[in-house]
């Protein structure tokens, strides 16, 4: 705002009539927040909308794209999976007697565990602590205190910002070999190690798929060891170059359900869930809009040079 005024005026009387300006822009401001707040509100109703546990859910496919290792569908309702048909035609898993392929089947039995989608319970509870944050705003405290609006907003960016990167996902999200679906999940129980592990990236449903075998004292100094050469190099080597590892945790020990096991082959299939893209674009428009509204609040309370993420 200016600092000057015709006629020219005392210096006290300027800076008073400077600070008086300034308050009434932040009372001003203060109110608009409350209309920004229910906007904020809506969005978020929007989100936990989508993540409602509503029939009859989204029914997804979960098939590989080039092969026919993996083919099937599940059906997921809020945070579970509560329906799903997998078969399954891998090389490191061969079918019982007489059958052409593995069937993984979500049981429908009564006290059955259940499939949960972890980080989509993680994203619901974040929507509905930044639902909290918002009525405390606007039913409890003091809606023209700007600390305190100051202090709801930063915790309601957080509780947002969270929630987009648990949609997110990522490598670094989740351990596998500690949250894969128990075995009796599924009715048949599925074969013994086997790792069926559902995560989200990108608002997409992920099914991982791993077989294992189990590490013997032999192994553990001779694994792998009948692929090489004694010179360390073979004869394909060098006429087509060397071979690509099947996978990217060739050779890496885990810890599942406490064995010490190896990862012999792994399947990786997404599918693309509507309801899941929607949340996490709404997620990005409203941590973009409190973050405009927190420093708008900063630049008028004088705090503009403080905090970097606004």
């Amino acid at each position: 705002m200016a600092t000057w005024a015709y006629p020219p005026l005392p210096a006290e009387q300027l800076q008073k009539e400077e600070e008086t300006a300034l308050s009434k822009e932040l009372e001003w401001l203060l109110a608009a927040l409350q209309e920004s707040l229910v906007s904020l509100r809506e969005g978020l109703q929007e989100c936990a909308g989508l993540l409602a546990p509503r029939e009859p859910g989204s029914t997804l496919v979960l098939s590989s794209v080039r092969s026919e290792s993996v083919k099937g569908f599940v059906t997921r309702i809020g945070t579970r999976i509560v329906k799903g048909d997998i078969q399954l035609r891998l090389a490191s898993l061969p079918p019982s007697r007489g059958a052409n392929s593995t069937r993984l089947n979500v049981s429908g039995i009564p006290g059955a565990p259940e499939l949960v989608l972890y980080q989509l319970a993680a994203v619901r509870n974040l929507i509905n602590q930044g639902l909290d944050v918002i009525d405390v705003s606007t039913f409890t405290g003091d809606p023209l205190n700007a600390s305190f609006i100051s202090g709801q907003l930063r915790l309601l960016y957080e509780h947002i910002s969270e929630a987009k990167s648990a949609i997110k996902g990522g490598a670094d999200v989740s351990k596998w070999w500690e949250l894969s679906a128990e075995s009796s999940v599924f009715d048949p129980p599925t074969p013994s190690y086997l790792s069926f592990h559902l995560t989200i990236a990108d608002a997409a449903l992920v099914l991982h798929l791993r077989t294992l075998e189990p590490i013997s004292p032999n192994q553990a100094s001779s694994a792998f060891g009948s692929e090489l050469s004694l010179t360390g190099f073979s004869l394909r080597d060098k006429i087509f170059g060397p071979r690509l590892p099947p996978h990217d945790e060739l050779g890496e020990v885990f810890v599942w359900q406490g064995e010490e096991v190896r990862v012999k082959e792994k399947i990786r299939v997404e599918s693309q869930d509507p309801s899941l893209i929607a949340v996490l674009a709404k997620l990005s428009a409203l941590e973009h809009e409190v973050m405009k509204c927190r420093a708008s609040l900063k630049i008028v309370m004088g705090d503009d040079d403080g905090d970097s993420d606004v």
